[in-house]
């Protein structure tokens, strides 16, 4: 019996029904105030823990607080929901997950993933039982949809985007001049907007090689922000290596602008489907189709060639125009900017810091639809932990069986919090041979989505329970010798890893702290030995030997040069991390988070002895070597 249809305002009752979500009935701003009180809900206790989650996070499994409805956006036409994914208890309703939680999802994503050879006619029949699900799930084509209950069309004036609860979530969103650009927002195209951003919107694109076709193999949905600039206009954001981006460029080729369709709610599953790492051919609607049990209904577009989910709350429609020169674009030089495009930015980013501005296309808005009644969502993104780390989690649980096909070594990995996913992971293998580590690491390096980590450390998983962070931080400082066990190469990173020395391409570096084999660490202990740190902090005032770092971790805020450190530690044996002075020393959180954020392996790690210093300080811009720095959004944990 196929599952019962599901919608974004079923959720929401759903939610309710279970204590899940607070409705808000004074009026509030778009402007900074939805946020902040966001922000305040998703740091609170879980309203309903998640047992299941509590084995893979034991820090956060029961916190998240409630969703959010603000019934009453001052300016704006439409209720606001926010939060809605934001614990794990939500999003197993929303992805369907049973009594085993995310875990469950995963082993029924491996149960058809790593399927053997057939053992016989019997086993084949079973086998082949397992794969009936998937025939029900690809998207289904209807004649009409609630998501055009009401239909607003530019070409007769009645299309308005500032009516639509677009929220502007941190302070410096949408100003370029406030983080040191010699443009103002006006200048930059996006004043009309006042820093407001599309933040929880699936983004339909096809490639402009199936233009024409009914049911285009190229349906692509993506999880992008996009400013607004004014009544029927926006600026879209995407990375380089994301599917919108390529898809755009291939409507640039040809010369046309390419229609997107920008599709807000719907069945529950979209959201996470549309941000999930999906290999190459696979559909995200395939994908939601099989998290919610049954085909997505897909209508077509009222004034854009693209079908949209039947069952969205409101969508967007419009072009995006294919004359905007690339991103990279510098203001300060002498280039224009150009036809087409606008500085999108900054803006608050999932990293916790503002991601910088650039060049991005115009979106030309040709018209925007709506059920009855409809609900607006929307997501705060910053430091962890907000909405999307929730979402996040969700890929670690759900993509391990696969990303074990591609490594059979691996046995578990955890995407620790402060590393905001991609610049921290922790492997666990079970380990069969010397210097199994290293394998495991590029191999890592070479996989899918996780090719953007830009620092891997690998545990014993026999020995070490990887979303264990203090077991983990202990066999790391028990058992790598920083001038033995470390791995540093170049290689592709996260375009919004602003201490990279290029942009997205820089330093990786592995950590290998499983315990020594014979043939890995010739004429060396295989635990390094633990010295005193006697006197040689004197010289720095602010300093701290770390409570989890085994008496071989040092933090410091100096402004000396990492050679000055070198000399004062000379004889030591660790690891020696270089912070602002606005760090807060004792907080281990911040402490992980502001190292992994602020450093290029290649330029800011030094070994010399048995010592190595990693300089994660902000850095001033000397030439090629150091990007832009952006500035802080400050914690709320």
């Amino acid at each position: 019996m196929p599952a019962p249809c599901r919608t974004l305002a079923s959720f929401v009752r759903e939610l309710e029904d279970n204590d899940e979500l607070i409705r808000i009935a004074e009026p509030v701003s778009p402007m900074l105030e939805i946020a902040r009180q966001a922000i305040a809900e998703s740091v609170s206790p879980a309203a309903v823990p998640s047992e299941s989650a509590a084995h893979f996070d034991h820090d956060l499994a029961s916190l998240g607080g409630r969703a959010l409805i603000f019934e009453h956006v001052e300016g704006c036409d439409f209720p606001l929901a926010i939060n809605l994914f934001g614990s794990y208890s939500r999003i197993e309703r929303a992805l369907r997950c049973g009594e085993d939680g995310l875990d469950g999802l995963g082993a029924r994503v491996a149960a058809i993933t790593k399927m053997e050879p057939p053992g016989g006619l019997r086993d084949l029949v079973a086998k082949g039982r397992r794969l009936i699900p998937l025939l029900k799930v690809p998207p289904k084509s209807v004649r009409s949809g609630v998501c055009q209950d009401v239909v607003h069309l530019a070409s007769q004036g009645n299309v308005d985007l500032r009516r639509l609860p677009l929220i502007k979530c941190w302070p410096l969103d949408g100003d370029p001049a406030a983080v040191g650009w010699p443009m103002t927002a006006e200048q930059a195209g996006t004043a009309g907007g006042e820093g407001r951003y599309i933040t929880l919107a699936g983004m339909h694109t096809i490639h402009a090689r199936d233009r024409g076709k009914a049911k285009p193999a190229s349906h692509n949905i993506g999880m992008y922000r996009a400013q607004l600039l004014g009544p029927t206009t926006l600026a879209m954001h995407w990375h380089i290596h994301h599917d919108g981006a390529a898809r755009w460029r291939s409507w640039k080729e040809i010369g046309e602008p390419m229609p997107i369709a920008i599709c807000f709610g719907g069945e529950p599953v979209l959201p996470y489907a549309a941000t999930a790492p999906l290999p190459p051919g696979v559909s995200e609607l395939l994908m939601a189709g099989f998290l919610e049990g049954r085909g997505i209904p897909m209508v077509q577009a009222r004034t854009v060639p693209l079908r949209v989910p039947a069952n969205s709350e409101i969508v967007i429609e419009g072009f995006v125009r294919t004359d905007a020169g690339a991103c990279g674009w510098d203001a300060r030089g002498e280039e224009p900017l150009g036809p087409g495009a606008v500085l999108e930015g900054p803006f608050g980013d999932h990293t916790g810091y503002y991601s910088l501005p650039d060049r991005y296309p115009i979106t030309e808005v040709t018209a925007i639809t709506h059920r009855r009644n409809a609900i607006f969502p929307a997501t705060v993104v910053g430091p962890p932990p907000q909405e999307d780390f929730w979402l996040g989690k969700t890929t670690e649980r759900v993509f391990l069986p696969l990303l074990q096909t591609l490594i059979p070594d691996l046995v578990d990995y955890d995407l620790p919090m402060a590393g905001c996913f991609h610049n921290w992971a922790v492997l666990g293998i079970r380990k069969d041979y010397p210097l199994q580590a290293r394998r495991i690491m590029h191999a890592v390096w070479g996989a899918g989505q996780m090719a953007w980590t830009k620092c891997v450390l690998v545990v014993d998983a026999d020995e070490v329970d990887v979303h264990d962070q203090e077991a983990v931080l202990r066999a790391m400082f028990t058992h790598v010798d920083f001038a033995r066990d470390v791995e540093l190469t170049r290689g592709p990173l996260d375009i919004l890893d602003h201490a990279a020395a290029a942009r997205g391409a820089g330093g990786k570096v592995g950590f290998d702290a499983t315990p020594r084999w014979e043939g890995e660490a010739s004429g060396t202990a295989d635990s390094p030995i633990v010295v005193e740190i006697g006197d040689r902090l004197a010289g720095f005032p602010r300093s701290e030997v770390t409570s989890w770092g085994c008496g071989r971790c040092v933090v410091i805020s100096t402004g000396d040069e990492p050679g000055s450190v070198h000399e004062a530690m000379d004889g030591w044996n660790g690891l020696v991390v270089l912070l602002d002075d606005d760090v807060d020393l004792t907080n281990r959180l911040h402490v992980w988070f502001h190292l992994l954020a602020g450093f290029d392996p290649m330029r800011d790690v030094s070994v010399q002895g048995n010592i190595m210093v990693l300089d994660a300080r902000s850095k001033i811009g000397d030439g090629e070597t150091v990007r832009d720095w952006p500035p802080f959004l400050g914690w709320s944990v």
